[in-house]
């Protein structure tokens, strides 16, 4: 007999994402004629840069001849990209970080996941609610039972509070998804010194931190002193490139970092990470690393800039769109998601269903993302420039 996971049973019957598709999927049926402008899943809409594409164009040309033909890259990722990720990413931050610690991956939502691997099902669990969904799932089908949820609402200003149970792992994603939120430099050492005190593991989500524009505000956890001893960071090039559908990203794991066996021993977590990935992962395509690497060149540093600021122009635009008719928002300042009060007491699905049967747009449901996302809901700024403004035109006409 074949037994199954049984813990997947404990998950809720499909992703979030899946029940919005298949809403929006009935809407169509039912309604072929009707427009649908998506601004729930947060998926980029404008094209790889001219310099990403000319990178891939020339990685495919170097595939093409048995002199650079390469085939299985390190599983850890080409040292050329590891280097423009240190040198651009991190040394403007004052952060020292050596090639080892750099594990270029096909994107956080895989690393976040598989981090679990190299970690005991006995640990507890903190997740700030709402949240992106993939940690709780993922933690649930690996068999961990004992999950805190660390209540972010509009009463705290969105910002968590520390465990009052002891954790051992705690997730952070900042900017947050999906309130767009963040926390501060002093806010965020509350944490690291917690897991100091602790020996707990923060799993710190920087996946939009190039979207941050305002000043003491952490674009790495690593910004606050010790966090390379209690702290992995999962970063990617999907939102600050464009890469949704190329797949790069990469995760920081120091080689500080300690972790402990049931028995109290110290193990370093970066060697169990590196094993992971050794035999899991053969590694991101070199055409796909030679795209990302180009992002560093002058041309590409002007063009993901001028990229994010769209984005964020898109962000602003639904925000005081939303705030001319009296809907409260939040976010859009520090990520490209705008979190709204839903209007008339409405639930999260009534506004959906609202929004997509009267307008036919689509966004999401903020309880999708935990218990306190009830009543909220989520708009992203990856729209193009014309659905956003006529979404936003459409919403302002509508009677709450």
């Amino acid at each position: 007999m074949i037994k199954i996971n049984d813990h997947f049973l404990d998950l809720k019957n499909s992703y979030l994402f899946s029940d919005i598709s298949k809403r929006v999927s009935k809407f169509q049926k039912e309604n072929p004629d009707r427009e649908i402008i998506r601004l729930g899943i947060g998926d980029v809409t404008k094209p790889l840069s001219k310099t990403v594409v000319k990178a891939l164009h020339n990685a495919v040309d170097e595939m093409a001849s048995s002199e650079t033909f390469r085939g299985y890259g390190p599983e850890q990722g080409y040292e050329f990209l590891i280097d423009k990720i240190i040198e651009f990413e991190y040394k403007p931050l004052g952060i020292n970080l050596e090639r080892s610690e750099v594990f270029i991956s096909d994107g956080s939502k895989c690393d976040t996941g598989n981090i679990g691997d190299i970690l005991d099902v006995s640990n507890t669990v903190a997740i700030t609610d709402p949240v992106y969904p993939v940690y709780l799932d993922t933690n649930v089908m690996t068999g961990r039972s004992k999950i805190e949820f660390l209540p972010c609402n509009q009463e705290n200003d969105f910002a968590p509070s520390l465990p009052k149970e002891k954790a051992d792992m705690i997730y952070l994603c900042l900017p947050n998804n999906p309130t767009g939120t963040v926390l501060t430099k002093d806010q965020l050492k509350v944490f690291v010194d917690y897991a100091k005190a602790n020996k707990s593991l923060i799993l710190f989500d920087a996946a939009y931190e190039s979207y941050i524009t305002e000043e003491n505000v952490p674009h790495s956890i690593y910004e606050i002193e010790g966090a390379k001893e209690v702290a992995i960071e999962f970063r990617s090039f999907s939102k600050q490139a464009g890469f949704t559908g190329t797949r790069c990203a990469y995760t920081i794991v120091p080689e500080e970092l300690i972790g402990y066996t049931k028995n109290g021993g110290a193990i370093n977590m970066h060697s169990l990470w590196l094993r992971r990935q050794s035999t899991k992962f053969n590694g991101v395509s070199y055409i796909v690393q030679k795209a990302a690497e180009s992002i560093y060149t002058p041309e590409g540093q002007k063009e993901i800039k001028e990229y994010i600021s769209y984005y964020m122009e898109n962000a602003k635009i639904i925000r005081d769109g939303l705030e001319s008719i009296g809907i409260k928002t939040f976010g859009g300042v520090n990520a490209p998601y705008i979190w709204l009060k839903t209007p008339g007491n409405l639930s999260s699905w009534e506004f959906f269903d609202l929004l997509l049967n009267e307008v036919g747009i689509v966004g999401t449901p903020g309880v999708g993302f935990g218990d306190e996302g009830e009543g909220y809901f989520r708009l992203t700024a990856f729209g193009s420039r014309e659905n956003t403004i006529k979404a936003i035109e459409k919403i302002k006409k509508m009677t709450f």
